[in-house]
């Protein structure tokens, strides 16, 4: 059933007519094959995969609606490009990882799995370099959090300016909470 759902919605990315949408289809394709690799037990990897898909779609949504030349990136588009080009380099590369699988010559297993398999795939991509990784993953967040928050034109205290009291807001782009 989930690599059905990731197939489908996979598909249904060249089949809707708005980049918005198309970006919520990849993330459900996305969510789909994560809830695979959790199924294998790596629940580290699965988890991680969750997490990096869901921020990545949300941000580019969010970007796509404050950016994009249409309203919100919901303005029908078309997603294809080169169709003819792009079938047959598909259909190629199709072919050839097909015809890899039957043609390698697989190998047998030797010894067991390690008995902690997070522990085993974190030694595996980082070496000791994990606590190095943590560091920068914190780093990079505390980055785009700042970024955020020093490209906004004016402050949450903005509206009211000094008195914060005031039943009135004095609010140059008007709109807010409750009008």
């Amino acid at each position: 059933m989930l690599s059905l759902l990731a197939l489908s919605s996979g598909v249904l990315v060249f089949v809707v007519d708005s980049m918005a949408r198309a970006t919520f289809c990849l993330l459900v394709s996305f969510l789909a094959v994560a809830a695979l690799v959790l199924m294998t037990g790596l629940a580290y990897l699965g988890i991680v995969i969750i997490l990096m898909m869901i921020i990545e779609m949300v941000i580019m949504a969010v970007f796509m609606v404050m950016f994009m030349m249409n309203p919100a990136g919901l303005m029908p588009m078309s997603m294809f490009h080169n169709t003819r080009g792009a079938a047959v380099i598909s259909g190629l590369v199709f072919t050839g990882l097909a015809a890899g699988i039957l043609a390698v010559d697989w190998p047998q297993r030797r010894g067991a799995p390690a008995p902690d398999p997070t522990v085993a795939l974190g030694e595996a991509l980082m070496g000791g370099h994990m606590l190095t990784m943590m560091t920068l993953g914190v780093t990079l967040f505390a980055t785009i959090v700042a970024t955020v928050v020093l490209s906004t034109g004016r402050g949450r205290y903005d509206r009211l300016g000094d008195d914060l009291d005031a039943e009135r807001a004095d609010d140059p782009a008007g709109g807010g909470v409750g009008r």
